[in-house]
């Protein structure tokens, strides 16, 4: 049975998550305290996070890099900002994905059957030699889950990662966000496929000499993305 910690103050909120996710046959534990949060977070083990924004003691921004640093462990965001700002700041430290309330309890509940899937399917995969995928300067080694460019390492996100070997498996050939998405979130309609975008923008950040004019991952126009070889 996973194992799943919600950090939100708002206990009314809190309540009905856990209800729906007791529903679904996983244990949850609920914390209201920003502090206490992350000192569970860190201190035991769980295999999903839910963690609200707007928390006292400690915000979640602040809980999602501390976590980060220790910790693999899926991270769904939650919270009352719509602001796309929030968002990319969400994602950009280590969130693997971002929910805005007010949402529909079963929406939660897909979303979190979703990253766990995938999370156990990386963690349960093993492979005798390390993986590696070389192209012009930039290696990644699925194994291991590291990437160098120019033989210097870069740290990625889980979902960074799988974005970035997908599309690199797959060199030449254009998909659009929502392939993206279903692809490496494995959702269709529920969801935001704006986090596509934020991810793009992130691993840019780290592989591309020059971000604004991509070398490796290029914008297709009213299409989507693709990875040039």
């Amino acid at each position: 049975m996973s194992k799943i910690l919600i950090i939100e103050d708002e206990v009314a909120i809190a309540e009905l998550e856990k209800d729906y996710l007791e529903l679904s046959d996983f244990q949850v534990e609920i914390e209201s305290q920003g502090d206490m949060g992350l000192a569970r977070a860190l201190g035991e083990e769980f295999d999903l996070f839910i963690l609200d924004l707007m928390l006292p003691g400690l915000d979640g921004f602040e809980i999602c890099k501390k976590i980060r640093e220790v910790k693999n462990t899926p991270i769904l965001m939650v919270s009352a900002k719509k602001e796309d700002i929030d968002k990319i700041r969400g994602l950009g430290i280590g969130a693997d994905d971002y929910i805005t309330k007010p949402f529909s309890p079963s929406e939660l509940v897909a979303r979190v059957k979703a990253h766990l899937a995938r999370y156990e399917r990386l963690i349960g995969s093993s492979q005798a030699e390390n993986t590696m995928i070389e192209i012009r300067g930039i290696k990644i080694d699925k194994t291991a889950r590291r990437v160098w460019v120019n033989d210097e390492e870069k740290p990625f996100t889980s979902k960074e990662f799988d974005l970035l070997t997908f599309l690199a498996e797959n060199p030449n050939r254009v998909f659009t966000k929502e392939d993206l998405f279903r692809e490496i979130w494995e959702m269709e309609s529920v969801g935001d496929i704006a986090t596509v975008t934020v991810h793009i923008k992130k691993i840019r950040e780290k592989i591309e000499l020059n971000s604004s004019k991509p070398q490796y991952i290029e914008t297709i126009w009213g299409v989507g993305y693709r990875f040039k070889v």
